[in-house]
């Protein structure tokens, strides 16, 4: 579960890298939406370990 909360918050760090920097130029709006997407899968991925649900098997 820990692994998945790193992976999702990887994805989500190089997806706003690539957003907000301008190195993605005419796709920086869609990487601003997948930024935001993972960082909604990190923080249930963080709620689950905290609370200790099981919520991705």
């Amino acid at each position: 579960m820990l692994k998945l909360a790193i992976f999702f918050a990887v994805v989500a760090l190089i997806a706003g890298a690539l957003g907000f920097t301008g190195i993605a130029g005419a796709s920086a709006g869609i990487a601003k939406i997948i930024f935001f997407i993972f960082l909604v899968l990190v923080a249930l991925a963080i709620l689950g370990i905290v609370l200790g649900i099981n919520l991705f098997t």
